[in-house]
């Protein structure tokens, strides 16, 4: 089996693979700061949790945009699985040829997205848009040219925003909102974050189709977190709220000789 983990600003994002199918996911709050033995306790303990044995763990691959988490983790690796983890970073296979001006600047999660929607969508233009930390835009043409991207605050920061910038205005549930006039201030909180996220993303794939794409429509994802909120929007050709844990297992793949997960 493959443990793959997403280190993010807000989340750890892990899944199991077996088989090449994702047999089970789980989600920790921040590892900032975390030591070496708390998250290879954690780790162990959530496999076991959910009918893993952590020793059939033949190989780890992660990605991280929280660099100060990368030691320790790394070394619960070592210690609770006796496995040095496979780290998506600069210099690896990928599969895409990098736009940016500095390749290094890309994180490795949006690489990672693009892997597995490229191999999910072979020879397609691309939209993938990621709702995590931040709400992060990929677009990748048909020939697997990694274009670039847009980054905009996502739905919890503007939330938290509103409420550390204002004196009345309190946090409220992220909710999906069937009309956008709200008639409380709850409501009305929640109405801006769903709707302007809505007008953000639909007014970003409108251009970017219409300057890469010559108006061809691209294939749209949405991943991350909170991509299941605007699932019944149309605003996506399909929703993978795990898009960069299979990203992941194929970058993997790419770079390591008989990787096995049975």
């Amino acid at each position: 089996m493959i443990l793959t983990l997403d280190i993010g600003n807000t989340n750890l994002h892990g899944g199991v693979f077996k088989d090449k199918k994702l047999i089970f996911q789980f989600r920790k709050s921040s590892v900032k700061n975390i030591s070496s033995d708390e998250i290879g306790v954690f780790l162990r303990s959530v496999l076991e949790m959910n009918e893993v044995n952590p020793d059939r763990i033949k190989d780890i691959a992660l990605c991280s945009v929280v660099p100060d988490a990368i030691y320790s983790i790394r070394s619960a690796c070592i210690k609770y699985f006796n496995r040095n983890p496979f780290e998506l970073q600069a210099g690896v296979k990928t599969g895409l040829k990098i736009r940016y001006r500095n390749p290094l600047e890309v994180g490795a999660d949006r690489i990672a997205n693009a892997i597995a929607a490229v191999q999910r969508y072979p020879e397609k233009n691309l939209i993938i848009v990621d709702f995590g930390t931040a709400t992060t835009f990929c677009v990748i043409n048909n020939v697997k040219e990694y274009l670039g991207g847009i980054i905009v605050p996502g739905v919890r920061i503007s939330m938290d925003a509103l409420v550390q910038g204002t004196a009345k205005l309190q946090s409220v549930e992220i909710i999906e909102r069937n009309k956008v006039v709200g008639r409380t201030t709850a409501a009305s909180i929640q109405s801006g974050l769903f709707f302007g996220q809505i007008g953000i993303i639909n007014e970003v794939i409108r251009r970017v189709t219409d300057e890469e794409f010559n108006r061809q429509h691209p294939v749209t994802i949405g991943t991350g977190g909170f991509s299941s909120l605007f699932a019944n929007c149309g605003l996506f050709d399909s929703i993978i709220p795990e898009l960069v844990l299979h990203g992941l297992y194929q970058a993997l793949s790419l770079n390591r000789e008989n990787v096995t997960d049975r």
